[in-house]
């Protein structure tokens, strides 16, 4: 059987640390060519733009959209109209609005797939079916990072559209709602901005379901040092935290055995959840 041709579309940090790598891991599929106005990788097809890829780029059946949030949208539409499977790096729009005429496309034939791959780190199911057989009464996300190490000189990030902190933050809202088993909304909100930038460096954030449960999240770019990517769970059987991103499991004094080793060795990487 053939196999997959992948084009990554917009070649950044995550696109080089994570999707690169995980190609090459992927029996079955092969990286075709890149997509990049300001990027290329060695030996590997390169074209500006998605327009120029479908255009006159090698043949590709997939296509990786990695970049920025303001124009994914727009560049899905385009890869399912010329018959291209599209994955698309989380979040999948700005709006369910946006998401459900794509979805409408990829139904004749062809897989739109958004990755919320935090939701796929080592321990998030353990604790999913951990919280079932228990009450949770309180929640607390710490979800702390640099954004000179994960996001260095790219502006799209600040800009209308670009989420700010909120692009790692959503990793734990991510993880959230695959856990807790009604929906949340937010009820409260502290948004910090730079001078001169259109999206929060900081957030705090109080959430909540139907039933009143108390949720507290901390997001911050400004974080140096060791990264903090944790979820507390107050629960009546004693807490449960899930740290390091989701490959963590901490139940009491007891931790999951092998979570964080399985997670790294899987992906061939550190284990953060970008």
């Amino acid at each position: 059987m053939a196999p997959l041709r992948i084009a990554i579309v917009g070649f950044g940090k995550i696109a080089r640390d994570q999707h690169v790598p995980a190609i090459a891991a992927t029996e079955g599929a092969v990286l075709a060519a890149v997509a990049s106005r300001n990027a290329s990788l060695a030996g590997v097809p390169h074209v500006a733009t998605l327009e120029e890829l479908l255009r006159e780029g090698p043949p590709v059946d997939a296509v990786a959209l990695c970049t920025p949030p303001q124009v994914r949208r727009a560049q899905a539409a385009m890869a399912l109209a010329a018959g291209k499977h599209v994955m698309l790096e989380k979040p999948p729009g700005a709006t369910v609005a946006e998401i459900k005429p794509l979805m409408t496309v990829a139904t004749a034939g062809r897989t739109l797939f958004a990755t919320w791959h935090s939701r796929f780190a080592a321990a998030v199911e353990p604790a999913r079916q951990l919280l079932e057989g228990r009450r949770v009464t309180a929640v607390r996300i710490s979800w702390k990072e640099d954004v000179r190490v994960w996001h260095p000189g790219q502006a799209w990030i600040w800009q209308p559209g670009g989420l700010g902190v909120f692009d790692p933050g959503i990793n734990a809202l991510s993880i959230l709602t695959r856990i807790l088993p009604q929906p949340l909304f937010v009820t409260s909100a502290d948004l910090a901005f730079p001078a001169n930038r259109d999206a929060p460096i900081a957030a705090s954030l109080s959430l909540s379901d139907a039933k009143g449960l108390p949720i507290e999240a901390e997001f911050d770019f400004r974080q140096t040092g060791p990264q903090s990517w944790d979820i507390h769970f107050d629960t009546d059987g004693g807490p449960v935290i899930l740290s390091s991103g989701g490959a963590r499991l901490t139940t009491g004094a007891e931790q999951l055995p092998d979570a964080l080793e399985t997670d790294t060795q899987s992906r061939g990487a550190d284990p953060s959840p970008r």
